[in-house]
């Protein structure tokens, strides 16, 4: 479609005035949630058509009616009898309980770039800046009613979802599907089976027919178009808790830290880079704030390159699990350009820090961003 940009493997229009693409995956611009100076286009969720998509292949299509969710696994009554498995399909599904949750899903690299555009150093994968990130309105059943309902024992230590997308080769190796293991504590807290986003039913590029939403979590442990999970009274592994997902690098232990879990406080602003402002006059400017582990507490905001703070305005109580949309009043009294930042604080004492300790895959990218302007 015109003014579209090109993703292979992606399904949906990519409108090039909402995303910047990255290989197989398409990033947010955080301009494209507001249209003018203080004009709102989207609220606490992003609609589905303006959503990120993070592939590690293509998008696949599945027929909705033939779809099947296996679980098997020494985790589950009457195992390890050969062959032994329980299927749910979609209606099964909707049969049980729903829960509807408002979460965000953000890829562990998001903010990957700034480790070279602001720290020097060059690290490999997808060079988001901040949009690899969004939040939805989640409808489905939670994972622990479907593990309760397919026989949990009490041994069971994890579970094991695995995608139905194509395999995910690179560098001559074939990584398989993308699958990643959950504690068994996770899996039974607050993890959702997820079949509607935003109160219609997903779509292809969001998982469809079913996901895995794991809130407060790298986007990873939340596997689309979920097919099977295995349920083991024993530590599950794959390559995407083993030779992804961990801390590499100075700092780190040889074999890679602890496989990722939470996500890391950050905020962004609803503003281009390099957007042109008027002087003498007043700008609301806004933008949203989030952390994997507690709500947020506190954002400010500096104008004259961090050497001075304001708190801004929380304009809606904050969530765990959810970003918090803020704004900040600024008058800039003269033509120039200016760096502008935003610092944000979680219940639990996280503060951003001016610089993210480096890793060698570019993950949690947590530190203050600059954000330049220009006032005319």
């Amino acid at each position: 479609m015109p003014g579209s940009v090109n993703v292979p493997g992606i399904v949906k229009p990519l409108p090039a005035a909402w995303f910047v693409p990255h290989d197989t995956n398409a990033e947010m611009r955080w301009e494209a949630l507001r249209d003018a100076d203080d004009g709102p286009v989207v609220g606490r969720h992003v609609p589905v058509e303006r959503f990120f998509v993070r592939n590690h292949t293509g998008t696949p299509l599945i027929d909705p009616d033939r779809w099947r969710l296996r679980l098997f696994g020494t985790g589950l009554r009457g195992a390890p009898a050969p062959g032994r498995a329980v299927e749910f399909g979609l209606d099964d599904l909707r049969a049980l309980p729903s829960t509807r949750l408002g979460a965000l899903i953000e890829c562990a690299g998001n903010g990957r770039s700034f480790f070279h555009r602001r720290q020097g150093h060059r690290v490999p994968g997808t060079p988001w800046a901040l949009g690899g990130i969004g939040s939805a309105l989640w409808r489905g059943v939670r994972l622990a009613e479907v593990l309760r309902a397919a026989g949990l024992t009490g041994g069971a230590v994890d579970v094991l979802p695995t995608g139905l997308d194509a395999d995910y080769v690179v560098g001559g190796t074939n990584y398989g599907p993308v699958r990643r293991p959950l504690p068994i504590a996770k899996a039974l807290d607050d993890a959702l089976l997820a079949y509607e986003m935003n109160d219609e039913p997903l779509t292809p590029d969001h998982g469809a027919p079913v996901r895995l939403v794991v809130p407060g979590w790298v986007g990873v442990a939340s596997i689309k178009w979920v097919g099977s999970i295995e349920v083991a009274d024993h530590p599950l592994y794959s390559p995407w808790n083993t030779d992804f997902y961990r801390m590499f690098g100075p700092g780190h232990p040889p074999a890679g830290g602890a496989p990722l879990t939470a996500q890391v406080v950050k905020s962004a602003f609803e503003l281009a880079e390099g957007a042109r402002l008027e002087a003498g006059r007043t700008h609301r400017l806004h933008g949203r704030a989030w952390s994997g582990t507690a709500p947020v507490r506190l954002v400010e905001v500096s104008a004259d390159g961090g050497r001075s703070w304001r708190p801004a305005r929380l304009d809606e109580p904050a969530r765990a699990d959810d970003w918090t949309r803020w704004s900040f009043d600024w008058r800039p009294a003269r033509p120039g350009r200016y760096e502008l930042r935003a610092r944000a604080t979680d219940r639990g004492g996280a503060t951003q820090p001016e610089r993210a300790p480096f890793n060698r895959e570019g993950y949690l990218f947590g530190a203050v961003v600059a954000h330049p302007v220009t006032v005319v």
